[in-house]
């Protein structure tokens, strides 16, 4: 049995997570209480589920919430294979959806405003935040980028062979707080001060052949690749299912783009679960 577990700050899409995965033939739980996540997978398992999906999330009680790390340990003793889902976004990102659909954010009241109740969430939920398989920040996420990025991923990993995400980025836009390693390029030529290319993304031709003229392109290109054949072995080697690599540039559309889509290429001849992102082009 595979079981996933869901959870995520309120807003972040933790619902629709869970509607991908009830499409993809998991049998889906939502808002479980933590004191019964034992009992319940051992039920699930004698049921012979073979794909089961739990969404948890603040409305648990806080003590429970705190013997969330016990409780994992003790599915693991019972050989069930977990993999914990977080979801995701700013402060301002889930300010702002509360504000448009007028939803009531599950820890507010009148004693406790909006953006207090988001800060007193994270805090809540850091524990099982901090044992995170995979974590989806939903920042600049629209709800089709989401659920095409989750089944992905999941579809991807199905396999038991790790999923590697590249993601590129723009700096100016914040660091992707769902990566697992961050590689900032910036000090590469840019070809936004070239005007011709300025329009143009890291997928168009004439910028592709400007970034292979510079010496130092390819050096980063090499560095990052070296990396990635010495470290992935080792993380999949530790059962690690997900792993996500930011590549940054200053606006996410030119270099960050370019060594994405270069990197994703050949890792793909080398490992078969590679995806690829461009976040701020998405």
């Amino acid at each position: 049995m595979k079981l996933v577990i869901v959870s995520g700050l309120s807003g972040s899409g933790k619902s629709i997570a869970l509607q991908v995965l009830e499409d993809l033939e998991y049998y889906c739980i939502d808002n479980l209480p933590i004191n019964m996540l034992e009992a319940l997978s051992k039920e699930i398992k004698s049921a012979k589920h073979e794909y089961v999906a739990i969404g948890i999330d603040a409305r648990n009680i806080t003590a429970e919430l705190e013997e969330f790390p016990e409780q994992l340990k003790q599915l693991q003793k019972d050989k069930i294979h977990c993999e914990i889902f977080f979801l995701e976004a700013s402060n301002a990102a889930l300010l702002k959806r509360f504000s448009e659909t007028r939803r009531k954010h599950p820890l507010s009241n009148k004693e406790t405003p909006l953006n207090e109740a988001i800060i007193q969430e994270r805090y809540l939920l850091e524990p099982i935040s901090s044992k995170a398989d995979l974590r989806i920040d939903t920042s600049a996420t629209n709800v089709h980028q989401l659920r095409d990025l989750i089944k992905a991923r999941v579809q991807k990993a199905d396999n038991q062979h790790i999923s590697i995400m590249f993601e590129s980025f723009g700096f100016k836009h914040g660091v992707p707080i769902n990566a697992d390693f961050v590689f900032d390029i910036r000090c590469l030529p840019n070809p936004h001060w070239v005007p011709e290319l300025r329009p143009l993304t890291g997928f168009d031709k004439p910028v592709s052949n400007y970034l292979d003229e510079h010496k130092e392109v390819e050096e980063m290109y090499n560095d990052i690749m070296n990396f990635t054949d010495k470290w992935i072995p080792r993380f999949e080697a530790d059962n690690r299912s997900y792993i996500t690599i930011a590549i940054g540039c200053t606006g996410g559309q030119h270099r960050s783009v370019y060594l994405v889509k270069k990197l994703a290429k050949i890792m793909k001849t080398k490992h078969n679960n590679v995806l690829s992102r461009h976040r701020e082009l998405s």
